[in-house]
C-alpha cells in the first residue's frame, strides 16, 4: 500500500489517500474546504489514474469532514463511518457556524463499521479498531502485515488527541491506546489527523503521556 497525504484546512488536518498497484484507492478524512484544496485532491487522483471505492471518516469532528460533500459527489461515494459518530457529524453546521468557516454540508453516514470489519480495496485490506477517547466513537485502521497504522485524533508525535471536547475521555483515549496501538509492531508507521508521521516504537519509549 502507497499512503499520500495532504494538509488541508485552518486546523492543518491531514487527509490520506491509501492505493495499492491496483490503483483502486481509499480517501480518509478529506479535510479539502477551498476550490485550490480540492483541485489539489482530485487532481493527484486523476494525475495517477486511481479509482476511489471508498469515503471514510476516521470521527466526525468538521476538520475531518470539510471535504466530505465535495468527494462523495465527484466519486459517487458513501460516507462510511461509526453510527456513534452520528450526532458528532451533525453537529458540523454548528461549528463551522462558532468558527466562521465555509461549510458544504456532509451526506449523512451511510455504511456503518465497528471493530473487527474489514476495508478491502485493490487487492489491499486494512481492519478497523474502535478507538473512542477523542470523540464518542473514534475507529482506525490497521494494516499489521503492511505495519500502518491510520490513527486519526488518537495519538500524535509526542501527543494524543484532546479529550476535552464532548465525547473525549482521558482515560478511556490513554487505555485504547495503550491496548490496541502499543502492542503493534515497534516500526508499524502512525499516520495522524494532525502533524507528521511516527511510529509505535518511537511513542512507546518517547511519549510524555506514557
Amino acid at each position: 500500500m502507497t499512503v499520500k497525504s495532504f494538509t488541508f484546512n485552518d486546523f492543518q488536518e491531514n487527509t490520506y489517500i491509501i492505493y495499492d498497484d491496483t490503483k483502486e484507492c481509499i480517501i480518509i478524512d478529506p479535510g479539502c474546504n477551498s476550490h485550490l484544496e480540492q483541485k489539489q485532491l482530485s487532481s493527484f487522483i486523476e494525475l495517477h489514474n486511481l479509482k476511489p471505492k471508498h469515503l471514510i471518516n476516521t470521527h466526525c469532528h468538521i476538520d475531518h469532514i470539510l471535504g466530505n460533500k465535495y468527494v462523495s459527489e465527484l466519486y459517487q461515494l458513501k460516507l462510511t463511518s461509526h453510527k456513534k459518530e452520528i450526532p458528532v457529524l451533525q453537529f458540523g453546521i454548528q461549528t463551522a457556524s462558532m468558527y466562521q468557516i465555509h461549510y458544504d454540508i456532509s451526506p449523512d453516514i451511510e455504511i456503518f463499521i465497528e471493530e473487527g470489519d474489514v476495508i478491502s480495496f485493490g487487492q489491499s485490506a486494512l481492519e478497523v479498531l474502535f478507538t473512542p477517547g477523542h470523540s464518542p466513537a473514534s475507529i482506525s485502521l490497521v494494516s499489521e502485515s503492511d505495519k500502518i497504522l491510520i490513527a486519526g485524533d488518537v495519538l500524535f508525535q509526542g501527543s494524543i488527541g484532546r479529550t476535552d471536547l464532548p465525547g473525549g475521555n482521558f482515560e478511556t483515549l490513554t487505555r485504547v491506546i495503550k491496548s490496541k496501538f502499543f502492542t503493534l509492531h515497534d516500526d508499524t508507521i502512525v499516520y495522524s489527523g494532525h502533524g507528521v508521521k511516527t511510529t509505535i516504537g518511537i511513542e512507546k519509549r518517547t511519549n510524555p503521556f506514557f
